[in-house]
């Protein structure tokens, strides 16, 4: 393929995030690596965490069959739970371990044909969010239930924070508080930190962690934190360069309008790649390194970037988009998104595999998605 935009995904800054991730929880920490791994890739971004992932957690069994087929072993967690008994049985002949929120869950381990004890379950309460987890008043009933089948081997309790990105917030004090208040005296372990939970709230780690948007650079509240590396970085070329003159619009609507003498980059990336359509003139990019901004509307196939003050800039230039000179968080904020999103919907690129130090990245060969 000639067109020059790529998705770079660094597998050793991968790694260095999740081992930062399990020593600030101090504890067993899940990696989540749903939806592709946030975008990332999840069979590649698996096989490169095998060795040091305690488990991995996906939203639904056939992501995990995904991971299983491609030769990941380690436990994998279903934060979504089966949807049928059908999906219960495979789920238990593959090894996987279940969230359980809900009591039509329950019952489907109730009429299931498994041995006993061979299932291990998390079994989620609702603290607060309102969204997924038996009311926190329900939990000793429903551990009590889920624990008669006889066919579960251990129960790990957790629930989920709405706001531990909010430092100011009283929420995940309260969610904690009632949590611990409902499940105490209820045997097992417990786990209540996704990524913004680790970061921000010592007092709710416990004995497993679930940090997912941390393992690829990037930060819950999307701040640009420090210790995190980015993990993938998107880039493209300057495939035209134009000269434009005071008075002159630029691109569709019209929207950017110079006031100066300007070098204009013809960039080959657009939000048919995944760069968001809403990112206005003045979001950042980096061309050969330096920083510089977007100008005018972001089209399908194309964009644009002010190359004025950068003279060696010229056709073949690289462009990153986002990555170790321009955050994904940067962009995100200007665009009015969240580098969840982002991240998650590059598409179109290839995706290549990197698996050696930042230093090093520019003069690697890399191997495709596939390998």
């Amino acid at each position: 393929m000639t067109r020059p935009t790529r998705a770079l995904i660094d597998l050793e800054a991968l790694r260095a995030n999740y081992r930062l991730a399990r020593r600030i929880h101090g504890g067993r920490a899940v990696a989540v690596i749903k939806a592709n791994a946030y975008g990332h890739g999840a069979l590649a971004c698996a096989r490169a965490l095998a060795e040091d992932a305690d488990a991995f957690a996906v939203a639904f069994l056939d992501e995990a069959r995904e991971l299983r087929e491609g030769g990941v072993r380690n436990p994998i967690l279903l934060l979504e739970g089966v949807f049928s008994g059908a999906e219960l049985e495979l789920a238990s002949e593959l090894g996987l371990w279940l969230v359980v929120h809900h009591d039509e869950q329950i019952r489907m381990v109730e009429q299931a044909r498994l041995l006993p004890r061979s299932l291990t379950a998390w079994l989620k309460i609702e603290s607060g969010m309102h969204r997924a987890g038996f009311d926190s008043a329900d939990a000793a009933r429903a551990y009590r239930r889920l624990d008669a089948t006889g066919k579960v081997r251990a129960i790990t309790l957790m629930t989920h924070f709405a706001r531990a990105e909010e430092l100011r917030s009283s929420m995940t004090t309260e969610q904690i508080e009632r949590f611990d208040m409902e499940t105490r005296g209820l045997p097992g372990e417990r786990s209540l930190c996704n990524s913004a939970g680790l970061l921000n709230w010592p007092q709710a780690r416990r004995d497993w962690a679930r940090p997912g948007i941390m393992l690829y650079g990037i930060a819950p509240d999307d701040s640009v934190l420090t210790g995190l590396q980015p993990v993938m970085t998107f880039r493209s070329c300057i495939c035209a360069v134009r000269t434009v003159q005071p008075g002159d619009a630029i691109g569709y609507g019209a929207t950017f309008v110079a006031d100066k003498p300007m070098r204009i980059g013809l960039v080959c990336a657009g939000y048919a790649d995944g760069y968001p359509q809403t990112a206005p003139s003045g979001t950042p990019v980096a061309v050969d390194g330096q920083r510089t901004s977007l100008v005018g509307r972001v089209s399908m196939d194309l964009l644009m970037v002010d190359i004025t003050d950068l003279p060696s800039a010229r056709i073949g230039s690289e462009v990153e988009l986002w990555g170790r000179h321009v955050h994904v968080s940067e962009v995100a904020k200007a665009s009015g998104r969240i580098g969840y999103e982002l991240v998650c919907n590059v598409k179109r690129a290839p995706f290549e595999y990197v698996d050696v130090p930042a230093s090093r990245v520019s003069c690697m060969r890399v191997e495709s998605a596939t390998a």
